[in-house]
């Protein structure tokens, strides 16, 4: 039976397995699949969502709907796909429904490199 992933100090769980699920490191990261994964750090009842940071475990994102009945996870991949030019539907919740850590998969023909470009752009 596989092991479960823990908490190394300073980064949580789902941060510390999508560095190690692929090749590359950082926020973004391409997984097994192929496809790219978004390690996020939501910050739910903002009053405007807005990418407030990236650094080199999360990309920090505040949220503007409060944390119920999965308003803010809806308003996250919405706005997700607003930053990155895609439709809703090329956005899922892989891991974290109901924490502040979620890992967001990406199926779509961009690169990690491009959508972490687009996400520091949106970040200032």
């Amino acid at each position: 039976m596989p092991r479960k992933e823990k908490a190394v100090r300073g980064r949580p769980a789902v941060a510390a397995a999508a560095q190690t699920s692929g090749p590359g490191s950082g926020p973004v990261t391409r997984d097994k699949s192929g496809a790219v994964t978004i390690t996020v750090h939501a910050k739910p009842g903002s009053k405007l969502s807005s990418v407030t940071g990236v650094s080199a475990d999360t990309v920090d994102v505040s949220i503007a709907a409060p944390p119920a009945d999965g308003e803010a996870n809806a308003e996250l991949i919405r706005y997700l796909a607003q930053v990155l030019d895609l439709k809703k539907s090329h956005l899922s919740l892989d891991k974290g429904s109901r924490s502040r850590d979620k890992l967001i998969r990406v199926d779509s023909s961009l690169s990690p490199e491009e959508v972490l470009r687009r996400l520091q752009q949106a970040a200032g």
